[in-house]
């Protein structure tokens, strides 16, 4: 027994088996939880076969889990703090089971759509915790990085698997299937959880400020929802005023935790070196890595003419690129490279893959997934450098809500990716379409249900003006992201010159940092 607020342990203490066994455990959750946003593509027709919703019903059954994910993180992340790591994550892990089950079971539109909105609080749980505690237990530097690195490729990997595995379940067993698989490992997650996972608190949280809830949720929906429906739909006057709404309430949000004396989010997090400079530009990555996804996906299908599976499995190869780039960063780091050149080198790499698709044409499968793959690898570069300062930089109490700050940035920058290099792509889309009719001139796939009802021989030159108009589009898109990336590019060189410097040869002698404090009990803390 040691008492938590005095006891110290030099940051450069190795990580042992057990540590590395608990890695391995805290990956179960991330990966359902990144699964899950793209494991219901192909048994949507399923699902309306069965449960026959309506059309705005089945836009909620996409959109619940992502709205409630991010509308709760930054809550969960700070309520972490205070209850403990990992009991929060065994919380986390009990809802999203049960909500698995119920929506497998779901005997109508409406119940699945409340089971997706529970799996999106059990998934604001899991996500930030599984952060936290890596922050907790890998306390030398160096390999801290390593399992970050690990933690970005499987978040990254585990949304291309989610579409794979929804597609062969639901080829062979029904559209329940792909919930219920979560269950195995949510129940060995709970088994092993408390006997390979430490725990981990503030000592000190202070009082929970409630009020900041509903304000960080009033904040959070209307912008992600106004900025998601923007690409689709324009800039209708219900998605300016959700905007505007959202905009208002970051406002009173940000004033509130400036004022309260327990705030959610503490503005202290941001006084320290690298901190903000990593939420910024790892919300500027993902804006690149979505905003290409954007138009990847829709090029598989409609201009490729791939079937859904079929390009569910190509989609597949971009990642073994993934599976390289943390460990490129890792070696350039250990060779003493400095983390700003590695983060620019990260952006410039992202460039690169959204120059290959700007070469692309109507039928170049290889130099789409190539580029698909470099921009992917870019990004993950780029995350686990600047995941890695986040957390290094926030005090080790406050592991949880800087976990959650940065994954609430990535939810942001993944929809105003797709805003605006979607509506980019739309306005060059519509500008080349010019004449065609109403409902191709809308989207690709306006274009694909109208040349059904024509001529083989207008259907056919519809479709390949369609085609290129798309290319086109994607194509603007693609520098408008050249740009943005280069830009952040130079501002990582410049702006994290100062910032502390990875783990390396180069970085000097660790010093101690404070030993994250475990669970009190009686002025004592336990591990």
């Amino acid at each position: 027994m040691t008492n938590s607020t005095s006891t110290t342990t030099p940051s450069n203490s190795l990580a042992g088996r057990r540590e590395w066994t608990a890695m391995g455990v805290l990956m179960l959750p991330l990966l359902l939880v990144s699964m899950d946003v793209s494991v219901l593509y192909f048994a949507i027709p399923a699902i309306g076969a069965d449960l026959a919703p309506t059309g705005t019903q089945q836009l909620w059954i996409f959109d619940i889990y992502a709205f409630v994910l991010a509308g709760l993180l930054m809550t969960m992340g700070s309520l972490g703090d205070r209850i403990g790591r990992r009991r929060l994550l065994m919380i986390g892990a009990v809802a999203f089971g049960a909500a698995s089950v119920c929506a497998a079971y779901a005997n109508s539109a409406e119940m699945l759509i409340a089971a997706r909105a529970v799996l999106g609080i059990g998934g604001a749980t899991l996500m930030p915790s599984t952060m936290a505690l890596i922050r907790n237990m890998f306390r030398d530097a160096k390999q801290r990085a390593k399992a970050i690195g690990i933690w970005s490729g499987v978040m990254t990997g585990g949304v291309a698997l989610g579409s794979v595995m929804s597609g062969i379940l639901v080829e062979h067993f029904w559209w329940g299937s792909v919930f219920l698989v979560n269950i195995p490992a949510m129940v060995l997650l709970l088994v092993l959880a408390p006997v390979l996972l430490p725990e981990f608190k503030d000592p000190e949280p202070g009082r929970f400020d409630l009020l900041s809830v509903p304000l960080s949720m009033a904040a959070v929906l209307p912008l992600v929802y106004g900025i998601k429906e923007i690409p689709s739909e324009g800039f209708a006057p219900q998605y300016v005023v959700s905007l505007v709404v959202g905009l208002l309430f970051t406002a009173l949000f940000v004033r509130r935790q400036r004022t309260v004396a327990s705030p959610l989010i503490s503005p202290a997090l941001f006084e320290h070196r690298g901190f903000g400079p990593a939420v910024a530009l790892n919300l500027v990555s993902a804006f690149a890595m979505m905003g290409s996804a954007y138009f990847t996906t829709q090029y598989l299908q409609a201009v490729l003419g791939r079937s859904a599976l079929e390009a569910a499995l190509w989609a597949l190869l971009p990642t073994v690129l993934v599976g390289v780039a943390a460990p490129v960063s890792m070696v350039l780091v250990q060779r003493g490279v400095h983390r700003a050149t590695v983060v620019a080198i990260g952006f410039l790499t992202s460039a690169c893959g959204y120059g290959l698709l700007a070469l692309t044409g109507t039928d170049s499968l290889w130099t789409a997934l190539a580029g698909a793959g470099v921009l992917a690898s870019g990004a993950v570069i780029v995350g686990s450098q600047l995941t890695d300062l986040a957390l290094g930089a926030a005090p080790a109490e406050k592991a949880g809500a800087a976990s959650s700050l940065l994954e609430t940035g990535q939810e942001f920058g993944g929809a105003l990716g797709m805003a605006v290099l979607g509506s980019i792509g739309t306005a060059v889309y519509r500008h080349d379409l010019a004449g065609a009719p109403d409902a191709a001139r809308e989207t690709l796939g306006g274009a694909l249900a109208a040349a059904r009802h024509l001529p083989p021989r207008a259907a056919e030159t519809l479709l390949a003006t369609a085609r290129e108009a798309f290319t086109s589009g994607m194509h603007m898109a693609a520098f408008a992201g050249i740009a943005v990336l280069l830009a952040a590019a130079f501002l990582a060189a410049r702006g994290l010159r100062n910032t502390p410097a990875a783990a390396g040869p180069a970085a000097g002698p660790a010093a101690p940092e404070p030993a994250a404090p475990a669970t009190a009990t009686c002025g004592k803390a336990t591990a």
